[in-house]
Order: structure tokens, then sequence, then C-alpha cells
């Protein structure tokens, strides 16, 4: 495996981190980690799940953005959210510059997944497979698109996350490309509440579930 780190400017001038992980044989496969704000890719369901795909034969891409950065403390929550799309269209539209990736798996949490709705308008990724953790259902273009979305996909969110919304829930769980799952008794840093190790059979049930649905993924391709 290489890593290669790599840094873009936005038009703010400020710096967007990101990491490409190579395998050692070219493949044209790649996968796509949109973290969340206090959730980075090298938190333990990013980093389990990249494990697994990376074991599939997947170049990795993480991209860093890091809106705790002081210089973002004039930003309201809307132009943080305006800043995500915007920072992550900005990397992926350089990856894939070039490139012979043909199929891609994209990982989400939190804010990441007001990335992964706006990504999903991207011709490139139709049909790619989505993994949407912690989704933000209470925002409106996340909705919209996990609900009207037709690429295979598996989310997962707490009854107890602040997010979550049972009425919204269940309109989701009629697309049948979706897979939604909802935790109960866990909150949006998908931890189960009051007891440290229920919170790990949770992360270990989620990476389960991912693991299944990437090798669901490979085999009907």
């Amino acid at each position: 495996m290489k890593t290669i780190n790599r840094t873009i400017k936005t038009d703010q001038g400020q710096a967007i981190n990101y990491s490409l992980v190579l395998n050692q044989d070219q493949t044209r496969k790649l996968a796509i980690f949109l973290p969340g704000i206090g959730y980075t890719a090298k938190s333990p369901l990013f980093h389990y799940t990249e494990r697994l795909l990376a074991e599939q034969e997947y170049d990795i891409l993480r991209i860093n953005y890091d809106y705790n950065n002081p210089l973002y403390n004039e930003y309201t929550m809307a132009e943080i959210e305006e800043a995500v799309k915007y920072d992550v269209k900005q990397v992926i539209d350089r990856v894939l510059k070039g490139s012979i990736y043909e199929k891609f798996f994209l990982v989400a949490k939190s804010l990441g997944t007001i990335a992964l709705a706006n990504e999903l308008e991207r011709k490139k990724f139709k049909g790619a497979k989505t993994v949407w953790l912690t989704p933000l259902i209470k925002h409106e273009d996340i909705f919209q698109a996990m609900k009207e979305c037709q690429n295979p996909a598996l989310s997962f969110i707490g009854d107890k996350d602040h997010y979550y919304d049972r009425s919204r829930m269940e309109e989701l769980q009629a697309n049948k490309e979706l897979d939604s799952h909802v935790l109960k008794d866990v909150n949006h840093g998908m931890d189960f509440i009051g007891d440290p190790l229920k919170s790990i059979d949770v992360l270990k049930a989620v990476i389960t579930d991912i693991h299944a649905f990437s090798k669901k993924s490979i085999e009907h391709a």
C-alpha cells in the first residue's frame, strides 16, 4: 500500500487535506470516506470499514476537512454545510481527473452525509454503493436524497440521535434500495447510552453489516 497526502486550497484560502491510499496493483475501485465534524477518518467505524474495503482491493480516499479549525469560527452552520459540499467536490474532481476508477463505494457520517447527498448527483456515481452513518435526516436535502436514491445503500441511526425522526425513517424504509437500521438507545456518536461495552457491540454489529453489504455488492456487481 502507498499513501499519497495532498492539499488543495479553497477560494477562501483554507487548506483541505486529503489522503489517497493506493493498492500495490492498479485497481478500478475507489472507496471515498466523508467524516463528520468531530468524527475523523481515523475513528473506529471508518477505520474498520476502510480495512474491509482495502482487503477487497479498493483504493481509499480520505477527505480530511477540519471545520473545528479556528479559521471557520466565523462561519454559520449553513456556511459550513455549503463549504463541505464545495470542498468535497473540489477534492473528488481532482482525484477522478484522468483516473481509471469505474466502481465506487461511498461512506459518510453526520456532516459528511451532506456532501454525500450532493455527490450522488454526479453521473460517475450512478450505481455507487453508499453507507450513511448517522445521516442528518432532518436536513431536507439529505432526506430527499435518501428517499429517492436508487443506489444500493445502507444506513444506521440511533433512536437517541438528535437527528432521528421516526416519521421520516418510516418513509426512508419504503425505499427498497436502502437498507435502513434504527439502533435502540444509541446516540449521534454511535454510542450505547450508559454502557461502553454495549457500544463496542454496536460497533461490531454495524461493521458486520457493512462487511456483508460490501461483499454482496461485489458478488452482484
